[in-house]
Formats: structure tokens, C-alpha cells, sequence
């Protein structure tokens, strides 16, 4: 029993000095890599089950095309990089050394979005206290943090923006704003004294004054649009009815003319009967 365990241990110890534990590794979109392997001689770099490269020789052949003029191989080192890196460049990849002596390492790689560089703007400033406004343009996998003097105040995951209340005894400490994600970080530093200052007060007013006004002038072009566009449906109206009434004595019109027509022609034709009426006679009476 004791001799099996110890086979059962030195093949443990065999596997575990084969393979070493998975590696991770964080980038972002745009930046690069490197898979610090050695592999110097006969052997394949592999994402999941795909050859990606091989090298043979002293030389390096890409096997997949999406990573040409994005892969490199240092012949010296060994070392492969990965450049340009894309969203989809992400997954684990492996080593399969035929000749070298390194045990077979796994990185597991997570290319992640640039991060947006914060900015910061003042809501309100009163005797007491200030408060400030951290916001990024894209929050996907982002974390924005408020920190005072190193200490984190305040944060939240996957935010467009982020608020923090400063009071006037803690004016004199150090502020920052922090937009990050596991690949990177991107630190803003906020001057509290010029931020939260009373003086930047009037260019706020200024600001809230013309966001006022043109939203004034927007409702008031609105109101005359709508306006116009009453009254010249009324105007249609009053012409549609115009016309109708037109049409209508045109007619009555036309009626009239007609019934004129016809009573004259009907007073011609009975007298001019009655005055045939003389010479049909005269004409019997010379037949006769």
C-alpha cells in the first residue's frame, strides 16, 4: 500500500512539474502583448485548439490569418507578441514545445475597451460644501472612483458618472478621480480650491442663463409654428367655402340661362307655326 502511494505521488509531482498553473493576462484595445515563453526551437503557440504559429528552424510561420503582421516571434528569446490587439483576440493560449525542456504554460488573455479619461464638473458650491461630478463618455467594464489622499471615498461599477460632496474642512486634502478597468487606469487630479471656488459661481449662472434662454426660444419658435399652421388652416377653410358658394351661383346661373333658352325657343317655334298656318290655306286654295 505504501509503495502505490508513493507511485501515485511521483506521478502527481511528474504532471504538476509538466504544466505549470494558468497565467492571466489583461490589455486593452489597440496595445500589445507578450506570452513570455521560450520557444526557441520546434513547436506550435495554440488559441483553444487552433494553431496559430509555428517555429521550425529559426523561423516563424503564422498559420492563422488574422493575426499576420500582428504576431511576432523574438528568435532569441522566444518570446511571442501580440500586437493591435482586438476584442476577439481574447481566449487561452498554449505552448506545444517538441524539442524544448520548459513545461507547457497557459495564458489566459482578456482584451478589454480603452478606458474614457474622466472629467470632472462642479454642480453646486454653497458656505458649507461642494458638490462634484465625475463622468465618462463609455462605462462598459469601467469603475469610476473618488479618492482622498489615497483612500477610495467612493465608487461604482459600470457608471456613466459618479458624485462626491466635499466639505469645506476637507478642502485642504488631496482629491482625484479615477476611471478604470483590469487592464488600465486613467487618474484625474481635481484642485478643490478651484473647483468649489464661490467666483466660478457667475459663469455657472451664465451657463444656466443661456441653457434658459434657448430652451425659452425653442418653445416660443414652437408656439409660432404651431401658430402659422392655425391660421392657415383657417384661411383654407374660408376659400374651400368661397369657392364652394362660387361654384353654387354658377350654376343657379347656368340653370337660369337655360330656362331662358329654352322658353324663347319655344315661343319661336310656336309662332312661327301659327304664321304657316295662312299660307298652308292659300296654298289648298290655288291647288283647288
Amino acid at each position: 500500500m505504501e509503495a502505490q502511494m508513493r507511485i501515485i505521488l511521483f506521478l502527481m509531482v511528474m504532471i504538476s512539474s509538466d504544466t505549470e498553473a494558468e497565467k492571466n493576462l489583461t490589455s486593452t484595445e489597440g496595445g500589445s502583448i507578450t506570452l513570455r515563453y521560450p520557444l526557441v526551437e520546434l513547436g506550435f503557440l495554440l488559441r483553444g485548439i487552433k494553431n496559430v504559429a509555428m517555429v521550425n528552424e529559426k523561423k516563424m510561420q503564422i498559420l492563422e490569418d488574422n493575426y499576420k503582421n500582428r504576431l511576432h516571434w523574438d528568435n532569441n528569446t522566444g518570446f511571442f507578441t501580440i500586437t493591435g490587439l482586438q476584442r476577439s483576440d481574447s481566449g487561452i493560449y498554449t505552448f506545444d514545445s517538441k524539442k524544448g525542456t520548459t513545461p507547457s504554460t497557459s495564458y489566459k488573455l482578456t482584451v478589454y475597451e480603452s478606458v474614457s479619461t474622466p472629467a470632472v464638473k462642479r454642480l453646486s458650491v454653497s458656505a458649507e460644501s461642494c458638490i462634484l461630478l465625475c463622468s465618462v463618455e463609455k462605462a462598459e467594464e469601467t469603475t469610476l472612483l473618488w479618492y482622498k489622499d489615497k483612500e477610495i471615498l467612493n465608487q461604482s461599477s459600470s457608471a456613466l458618472s459618479l458624485l462626491l460632496t466635499v466639505h469645506k474642512q476637507d478642502s485642504n486634502s488631496s482629491y482625484s478621480c479615477v476611471a478604470a478597468n483590469p487592464a488600465e487606469k486613467k487618474t484625474l487630479p481635481v484642485n478643490i480650491t478651484t473647483s468649489c471656488s464661490e467666483q466660478n459661481n457667475t459663469d455657472n449662472s451664465d451657463d444656466t442663463n443661456t441653457r434658459y434662454y434657448f430652451v425659452t426660444g425653442i418653445i416660443i419658435s414652437i408656439v409660432l409654428a404651431e401658430f402659422v399652421v392655425l391660421i392657415a388652416i383657417i384661411a383654407k377653410k374660408k376659400c374651400l367655402n368661397k369657392t364652394k358658394t362660387t361654384i353654387r351661383q354658377t350654376q343657379d346661373l347656368v340653370n337660369t340661362d337655360t330656362d331662358v333658352y329654352y322658353t324663347v325657343c319655344k315661343y319661336l317655334v310656336t309662332d312661327a307655326f301659327r304664321t304657316s298656318e295662312p299660307h298652308k290655306k292659300m296654298i289648298l286654295r290655288s291647288q283647288r
